[in-house]
């Protein structure tokens, strides 16, 4: 997706192998810019799937950026139009459908089984997404993007997945200002609660995001030794329910409250430890590369 007239793109990562520093664009009139910058991509451990382009020279062509949306309106049942090359073949390739369901967590797998991440707070769609959609627009009736398309759940049917644009938001003004990408991070890993999970740890609220502890994350740390978490004194077993204010649930992850801040700021959290509420500050770092 053109961001900006002067050619900032924001793409998948996964579309961006790591260590490239140079691609070449085809827009959808066929017109081909080579020698675009990689700007940055998000760390493979991150859950947010997005690297950025930079078009050194747009030889005079104009470039339309698209129009951003607000993914928190959007509701399960709203209609929904996916762009992109289906199967990278079939170039400017439109389905329509609606949104499925919000808040998913999927583990992504390349075609060939080479990489996996794991993805947090998408949109599902049942708009028809395959490969070579990935880091194309989700948008809706009055085409405005409220999502990234990026992921589909083989052996199924109908079922896709998509970042919100608003997860994506605070990486765009930060890449627009800066010409850097940073990514905010506090240095936990965490499960979004679901009713399921209320049951299977026996939690004491059914709404925020949960630490798990190193027992249940089969024997690896939740929290990144030395990242802000780790100083502020956030620990295993933590539930967080409240980022600088916003409430945590199913629709709205601790990642896309992040993305909202800066590197350097410092918010507070609301976290519920052994059944007592308490606020705990914290500086947000840069995420690592790896």
């Amino acid at each position: 997706m053109i961001l900006t007239s002067d050619g900032l793109i924001m793409t998948n990562r996964h579309v961006i192998p790591d260590g490239t520093t140079n691609v070449s664009v085809t827009l959808s009139d066929g017109t081909v810019f080579d020698n675009v910058k990689v700007v940055g991509r998000t760390a493979d451990s991150s859950s947010l799937d997005v690297a950025f382009l930079q078009i050194q020279d747009t030889q005079g062509k104009k470039l339309v950026p698209v129009q951003l949306g607000d993914s928190g309106k959007v509701n399960v049942g709203d209609q929904v139009v996916a762009i992109g090359n289906a199967l990278g073949q079939f170039q400017n390739t439109v389905t329509s459908g609606i949104i499925s369901g919000f808040g998913r967590s999927v583990q992504a797998s390349a075609s060939d089984g080479s990489s996996s991440e794991n993805l947090d707070g998408l949109f599902q769609t049942d708009a028809a997404i395959n490969e070579g959609n990935s880091g194309g627009p989700l948008v809706n009736l009055d085409g405005q993007v409220i999502g990234m398309n990026t992921a589909v759940a083989s052996n199924s049917q109908n079922i896709g997945f998509a970042i919100p644009i608003n997860d994506l938001s605070g990486l765009i003004s930060s890449v627009k200002k800066t010409g850097q990408l940073q990514q905010p991070y506090v240095g936990v890993l965490y499960v979004p609660i679901t009713s399921d999970l209320v049951s299977q740890y026996n939690l004491k609220t059914d709404q925020g995001a949960y630490i798990p502890t190193v027992a249940q994350n089969g024997g690896q740390d939740t929290i990144i030794s030395g990242s802000p978490a780790d100083k502020a004194g956030i620990k295993p077993g933590d539930i967080v329910t409240k980022v600088d204010g916003v409430a945590i649930n199913q629709s709205t992850s601790i990642t896309s409250v992040l993305d909202n801040h800066q590197v350097g700021d410092t918010i507070p959290l609301t976290v519920v430890r052994d059944g007592k509420t308490m606020t705990i500050n914290v500086t947000l770092g840069a995420a690592p590369s790896n």
